[in-house]
């Protein structure tokens, strides 16, 4: 599988960018941008961009980033069929075959808080403890388990995904200027763009019950 380590082109200098990583980026702005524009049709690029996302974490020797990819994969399962079979009570007013938007009560955001903390607490232990070298453990822990968050959230159509999504796309822009990354703050750019949008889009959506 040499073809992942091809190289298209160098950014800003000498930072190569391969295929792998501009196939990945590609899928996954695609798919958020469906996703925002409640499209069910982001769940069929999601399934090319876990499989994109697997390839490029074992490429790069990722195996933590990688072991979640199977939950990631059946996260999406599971939202595809939620967007496309709904309850009665869930029925969007515009389409009774589609999943309406909704929101999270307080006590379940607080719930959700809680458990962003102390799951991200337990994975950086596990991390630092198997994987010595991470220099943010918990960082890094914090923004895998809000991505996996989020994902249910959006498998659940819950407006709510969007403020997780903003959070994650914030601290990987954070992390990625940090180490000194170029292609990849520009890629989270447009994530953070797509988000603020998608939060208004589904704002509108849910006092149409839509």
């Amino acid at each position: 599988m040499d073809w992942i380590n091809y190289t298209l082109f160098t950014f800003a200098g000498d930072r190569p960018v391969l295929l792998i990583d501009l196939v990945t980026s590609v899928l996954g702005l695609i798919c958020v941008f469906l996703a925002g524009r409640n499209s069910k049709y982001n769940f069929w690029v999601g399934y090319l961009y876990t499989a994109a996302l697997f390839l490029m974490f074992w490429n790069k020797s990722l195996y933590a980033s990688l072991l979640l990819q199977p939950i990631s994969l059946g996260i999406n399962i599971l939202g595809h069929y939620r967007w496309t079979h709904p309850k009665k009570e869930e029925e969007s007013s515009e389409d009774a075959s589609a999943l309406k938007v909704s929101m999270l009560t307080t006590p379940e955001r607080v719930f959700a808080i809680a458990m962003v903390f102390v799951i991200a607490g337990i994975w950086g232990w596990t991390l630092d403890s198997l994987f010595p070298g991470d220099p943010h453990p918990y960082l890094d822990s914090c923004v895998t388990v809000l991505i996996l968050v989020a994902q249910f959230l959006s498998a659940q159509k819950k407006w709510d995904c969007w403020i997780a999504w903003l959070m994650v796309n914030i601290t990987q822009l954070i992390l990625h200027i940090s180490v000194g990354h170029v292609f990849m703050p520009l890629v989270c750019a447009l994530y953070l763009i797509n988000g603020m949008a998608a939060l208004v889009g589904w704002m509108k959506l849910y006092r149409k019950k839509a």
